[in-house]
């Protein structure tokens, strides 16, 4: 197909009404149609369409076969003059099936041809919106294949090809992303010749897709077939190599397998889908590309991709704590706080994680109370619409070995109703004595596309987990590592039980364009099950080498938390001006009922360099009992503005305003906390060149602080602060 100078768009429709700025042999060609039914007014204007492009682009296919061919220089809309006015751009559009007329000496012509094309103006009215519920990018060997997936049976989709400089322009009117991809899709360098590729809702009902050449525009062909909109795209560089009259052949290719590790967006900075390159923070974002293909079984293997990770204390060898920057990093799972008091006793299982994204630095402005150091966000798995069944074994050392089934599709032939499932079984021994563990992990997703603007997702999981304490290496009073094989443990080798169940529900709406809601609740329970024979630990080291052990735990329940989190987050875009600000407006609400009661009893004491586990002899007298509870509730509001001051320059501000109280009690005594702490943000990013992102930002952080001062009153929360200057390359 040539391309067309300074010319029009082929428009294959069922219904039109055509207000045109033709000369009078366009208007007698109009004229010769007596069968149009819909009243067309001529104008003598040849510098507009009253008519806009959506009008003439939404309508419902109906019985005929006819054309609409040429225009010169007839623009649609004041988006089509805006463009013409900057530079009279080559502008093209691409149907399928529809062949192309050229009248490169003629004035404006408009050519109609029809069989059957009848109807009032009131027919031409847009019928449905079209929902693209999926992006796929496929390398091929003249370019890229990008395909727009959609529901089953709706409205075909119909491009708008407009070149933009170094850009190819594609919109597609009367089309909306789905939920699971509505804040957009990019991708960076996905094939030689061609920097950028994205795919954004430009407004309530219409779709941009944005694809950046190196130094020309891209060229763009509709491949026919099948429901999804599949365009092939060829960079400027394999034109060229094209002689003038060639005819390029178009090469269909099944679903490649994206194994691209760079991520370009995040959401755990703004709480919005954002360009990396647009956050004025530190964020490293750890893809399940790379889980999948490091082999990685638990959190501690994921984030030592992330810099200034370090492992802190995991109590026993029961949880996964991290250090960031040299503080306690806080977990969140989708948004929602995770490592409450108990929670985090328990190791986050990678069935159903996506991705793990990690900010760096003071984060309370839109999480609450948090050390400075950071936070870690895990992405969970959502339902597919097409049908994906996954299997793996791994097996390894030490008789390890893990089974695990991730299962999705849809539920409904018209896929608004979907499920996810991930199941995993863990069984491994250890280079340490006496410790083994056993988990199972199920995680069942079910999410309905309530309409094309809203939707509803269930999560739920429930994990059963069971091991020993270890409590590490002994260190003797010179700080050195005590002279014993390192497989020595000091424990019975008795398992204790944890039992996680949580249940999450999210509803997303969008009201319009400009507005969007959602929200999200979760709770959480959590169970510690020990007997009268578990959790033996070392307690005191006398002389550098004999080790005192006690024993901690009860028949039943030894510790349970049960953890209640409510969200909402109201997001509006709109500009001032030539100015565009994303808000962000939301609450949420939490709180936390923690109980524990433990017996302790003497265990003996072992000498370190000759243990035997049958020196351990638990007695029967209970030495001391822990008993205690704790109740925490936290209220945060929060407000956002990520400001599009120019293209190459954005601003973040926000605040958060935060309250906090928590009774506990222990052996009867009962004492108060409450806190308030406002966390502001303000943050700004400059791009000078395209690859090149710098950015500077002042944030604050607050963590609560127990107890009273010496007049009864409590502490004044723990402040935060960081000051940060970067640069990223993008």
């Amino acid at each position: 197909m040539k391309s067309i100078q300074s010319s029009f768009y082929i428009f294959k429709l069922s219904s039109i009404i055509l207000l045109a700025a033709i000369n009078p042999v366009a208007a007698e060609a109009i004229k010769n149609h007596s069968d149009l039914g819909a009243t067309t007014q001529i104008k003598e204007s040849r510098d507009r369409v009253s008519t806009s492009a959506r009008d003439l682009l939404s309508q419902e296919k109906k019985q005929g076969d006819w054309e609409i061919v040429r225009a010169e220089e007839t623009f649609l809309d004041t988006e089509t003059r805006r463009r013409r006015d900057a530079g009279r751009r080559e502008r093209e559009m691409y149907f399928p099936n529809s062949p192309v007329s050229q009248f490169p000496n003629q004035a404006s012509v408009v050519d109609l041809k029809q069989n059957d094309l009848s109807g009032t103006a009131a027919d031409l009215v847009a019928q449905g919106v079209t929902r693209v519920t999926g992006v796929q990018i496929n390398q091929t060997e003249s370019g890229l294949e990008l395909v727009l997936e959609t529901v089953a049976g709706s409205e075909r989709l119909v491009p708008l090809i407009l070149p933009e400089g170094n850009e190819l322009v594609i919109d597609l009117l009367d089309a909306t992303l789905a939920f699971s991809i509505r804040n957009g899709v990019t991708k960076l360098n996905p094939a030689p010749g061609i920097n950028r590729i994205t795919v954004n809702q430009a407004d309530e009902n219409s779709i941009r897709v944005r694809i950046t050449g190196e130094n020309q525009a891209p060229s763009a062909e509709v491949v026919p077939g099948g429901d999804d909109l599949v365009l092939s795209i060829t960079p400027e560089s394999t034109i060229a190599e094209q002689e003038p009259d060639e005819e390029i052949e178009v090469i269909a290719t099944g679903e490649a397998e994206d194994d691209d590790y760079y991520v370009p967006d995040a959401s755990t900075a703004t709480r919005t889908e954002t360009p990396l390159w647009d956050i004025p923070a530190s964020v490293q974002v750890v893809p399940q590309e790379v889980i999948e293909d490091q082999g990685a079984t638990n959190v501690r293997e994921v984030v030592r991709n992330v810099a200034g990770v370090t492992f802190a204390d995991s109590i026993g060898n029961r949880a996964e704590r991290f250090n960031l920057r040299g503080f306690q990093a806080e977990q969140f799972l989708n948004g929602i706080r995770e490592d409450t008091v108990f929670s985090n006793r328990t190791q986050q299982d990678l069935a159903n994680i996506e991705r793990v994204e990690v900010l760096k630095g003071p984060a309370s402005v839109l999480f609450g109370r948090a050390e400075p150091s950071g936070i870690i966000n895990f992405i969970t798995k959502q339902p597919l619409l097409e049908p994906y069944y996954n299997l793996e074994f791994t097996a390894g050392n030490f008789d390890f070995y893990r089974p695990s089934l991730d299962i999705s599709g849809p539920l409904t032939d018209n896929k608004k109703l979907a499920y996810r499932l991930n199941v995993a079984y863990e069984n491994a021994g250890s280079f340490r004595d006496f410790i083994d563990t056993e988990r199972i992990f199920v995680a069942p997703v079910l999410a309905w596309q309530i309409s094309p603007d809203t939707e509803f997702t269930a999560e739920f999981s429930y994990l059963n987990d069971n091991r020993p304490i270890d409590r590490g290496l002994v260190v003797l009073s010179d700080d050195e590592v005590a002279d014993v094989p390192l497989s020595r443990t000091f424990t019975n080798g008795e398992d204790i039980e944890y039992e996680q169940t949580k249940v999450s529900l999210y509803f997303d709406h969008r009201f319009n364009s400009t507005l969007s809601l959602r929200s999200a609740f979760r709770y959480t329970d959590l169970n510690e099950i020990s007997t009268d024979e578990t959790d033996v630990e070392p307690i005191e080291l006398l002389d550098d080498r004999f080790l005192t052990l006690q024993q901690f735990g009860t028949d039943g329940d030894t510790e349970n938390s049960e953890t209640y989190t409510f969200q909402t987050d109201l997001t509006a875009e709109f500009n001032t001006g030539s100015i565009q600000h994303k808000v962000l407006l939301g609450l949420e609400y939490a709180e936390v009922d923690n109980t524990f009661f433990s017996e302790v009893r003497d265990a003996g004491v072992v000498d370190i360099f000759d243990f035997d586990v049958d020196d351990i002899v638990i007695g029967d007298e209970v030495e001391f009992v822990f008993d205690g509870a704790s109740d925490i509730s936290s209220f945060g509001i929060y407000l956002q503005d990520q400001v599009t001051l120019l293209e190459n320059l954005k601003l973040v501000v926000g605040g958060r305003f935060d309250t906090y109280t928590e009774e506990s009690s222990f052996l009867g005594e009962v004492t108060e906390a409450e806190a308030d702490a406002f966390s502001p943000r303000v943050g700004i990013v400059y791009q000078p060149i395209q690859p090149v992102s710098l950015y500077a930002s002042y944030t604050r952080s607050f963590t609560p602080v127990g107890g009273t001062d010496v007049e009864g009153e409590p502490f004044d929360p723990q402040r935060g602060t960081g000051l940060e200057q970067g640069l990223k390359l993008g």
